[in-house]
Order: structure tokens, then sequence, then C-alpha cells
């Protein structure tokens, strides 16, 4: 026969052992809580060595490309300078030995520039008629 205390007995060591295993199944949810935290820390740790590593080795490389492109510039600047100094020098040098032929032959300038002045005007006339027709 079952007495009400052996049942009453058999209720507290269910509940005991109910509680025994709830509290193994959290301590065991913490240790797995604990074991993820870590392993992703360690990858987040990993990644952010890997991304500087990398870091350190694309920034040098950066730095000649870019020492590189203002040296380029700085050359073709050199460059561009020398041509316009170039330029400036021939357009001084052709507009002087016109003035020395228009000063020594006025009149030969003057026939040269008639007949540059025709035929301007003959190559626009004629533009003209074509464009309108």
């Amino acid at each position: 026969m079952i007495t009400s205390s052996s049942t009453a007995g058999n209720t507290s060591s269910a509940q005991q052992n109910a509680r025994q295993a709830a509290d193994g199944m959290l301590k065991s949810a913490d240790k797995a809580i604990d074991a993820t935290r870590t392993y992703a820390n360690n990858a987040f740790d990993s990644a952010d060595e890997k991304m500087h590593a990398l870091q350190n080795k694309v920034e040098p490389a950066l730095d000649r490309l870019s020492v590189k492109a203002q040296a380029f510039a700085s050359q073709g600047m050199d460059m561009a300078a020398q041509a316009k100094d170039k330029a400036k020098e021939s357009l001084t040098h052709y507009s002087a030995a016109t003035s020395r032929y228009v000063a020594d032959k006025p009149m030969q300038s003057v026939l040269i520039a008639a007949a540059v002045g025709a035929a301007v005007a003959i190559v626009v006339s004629a533009a003209y008629n074509r464009s309108s027709r």
C-alpha cells in the first residue's frame, strides 16, 4: 500500500531530480554559449589581424603609386611648359620675320594679302552657295 508520506517523498524526490536536471541543462547551455562567444571573438580577432596585415601590404604600394603619379604629373607639366616656351619662341621668330618682310617689301606684301583675301572670299562664297542649294 502506498501511503501519503511515501507519495510525498516520491514527489519531493522527483522534483529534486527535475531541478538537478534543469540545473545541469542550464550549466551546459551556459558552457555552449561561452564556447560560442569565445569562438566568435577568436574569429573576429583573426579577421582583424588579417585585415591589418593586408592594409600594411597595400599602403606602401599605394604610396609608391602616388609618388609615381606625382612624378608623371610633374614631368607632364614640365613638358607642357617647354612646349609653350618653344611655341612662343617660334611665334616671336615668325612674327619678326613677317614684320621684316612687310617693311622690306611693302608692295609685294599688299598684293599677297589681297590675293589671300580674294582666295578666302572665293572659298567662303563657294561654301555658302553649296550649302544654300
